[in-house]
């Protein structure tokens, strides 16, 4: 497959900068991949799709606060610095990426915060926009992180160009969430309420929670034409023995398994035995999903509508059939589905 195959216009403003009202008040598109079946539903209704011993697989993954500014030695220009990834938790360095980068050097030391209440030195250029920060801090790692937290802001993509809000921090984090490391939410899994949870576990249907840490490298422009030949930033992810036993109960059972999200769906398919079973495992995934890929673990899946030409529509296409993909894409055009973040979920069932 060609990079080129998965571009398709998308307009503005169907491009969602705000959430819903409600967490399930968002618009959900069901896709029947044995009829192409397509149907215009509220999320709320996934409820009525599923039934005992089905199951779901949670990414519970938790957004961290982390987009900071502080401002440069000397010449205290404004910068800004998104935390990526905590490389050494004793020494306290971190991988980031820093705005802008191009005055920043090996040797500068950054500040932040009322009173310069955090002073970070820039130890390695690992990139263009990247580098490797040491924060000079001798208290506690617990006091630490609390202050990080603190400064921090909750790390909306930069197409939502506004400061974040209270709703956001809420609302740019699942229920679920417990497992803190992500740069970015899982976004298929910001449709579920307390009452949708409520009423699958009222009808018995299970629940698996694995982690995947999102990065940025899931929300990276792939540069290549030949996507085989396209790299992803590899993430953390753990799938523990509870996990496993639900899913692989349900898969005995030939229930439906219902993956919440591209990543949900990257973490499964990380790990999988040479019987086509979930397996417990922990460690980094560089996976990239294509097509053709054969799925060996969820049958069903729920995701948002994406954008042209990003990794993630290309692997629902992997999932779905790319000319299905592309025809549902123009269908949630015509019909004004909202897409990215905060935009509209999708059911291929």
């Amino acid at each position: 497959m060609k990079l080129s195959a998965f571009s398709f216009d998308l307009p503005e403003k169907l491009v969602a900068m705000e959430p819903t009202e409600y967490r399930d008040g968002s618009r959900l598109m069901v896709v029947h991949k044995d009829t192409g079946k397509i149907e215009h539903k509220e999320f709320k209704d996934i409820v009525d799709y599923f039934e005992e011993d089905d199951a779901f697989i949670l990414n519970n993954t938790k957004v961290f606060p982390a987009r900071l500014f502080g401002r440069k030695e000397k010449t205290g220009a404004k910068i800004e610095v998104f935390l990526l990834r905590e490389l050494n938790e004793e020494v306290r360095l971190w991988d980031v990426l820093v705005d802008p980068a191009r005055k920043i050097r090996v040797g500068n030391k950054l500040y932040f915060g009322e009173d310069d209440m955090l002073v970070a030195e820039v130890v390695d250029n690992t990139t263009s926009r990247g580098r490797t920060i040491r924060f000079l801090f001798d208290g506690s790692n617990e006091e630490f992180k609390k202050i990080l937290k603190s400064l921090g802001q909750t790390p909306l993509p930069k197409y939502i160009n506004r400061e974040p809000t209270a709703l956001d921090d809420e609302r740019y984090q699942t229920i679920y969430a417990k497992e803190e490391g992500a740069v970015a939410a899982p976004t298929a899994g910001l449709h579920f309420s307390k009452e949708v949870m409520t009423r699958l576990e009222i009808k018995g249907v299970t629940f698996a929670e694995v982690t995947l840490h999102i990065g940025l490298g899931t929300f990276r422009n792939i540069e290549v034409e030949d996507l085989s030949k396209h790299k992803m930033d590899a993430e953390y992810f753990k799938i523990g023995p509870e996990a496993v036993k639900v899913v692989n109960k349900a898969k005995r059972l030939n229930k439906r398994i219902c993956a919440v999200g591209t990543t949900s769906m990257r973490t499964i398919e990380s790990s999988v035995s040479a019987e086509s079973m979930l397996k417990t495992s922990e460690g980094w995934t560089n996976l990239f999903i294509y097509p053709p890929h054969k799925f060996h673990i969820a049958d069903s899946m729920i995701t948002n509508f994406h954008l042209p030409k990003s990794s993630l529509v290309i692997m629902v296409s992997a999932f779905l059939g790319y000319e299905k993909t592309m025809e549902v894409y123009k269908e949630a055009i015509k019909e004004g589905y909202r897409f990215y973040t905060y935009g509209d979920a999708m059911l291929i069932i």
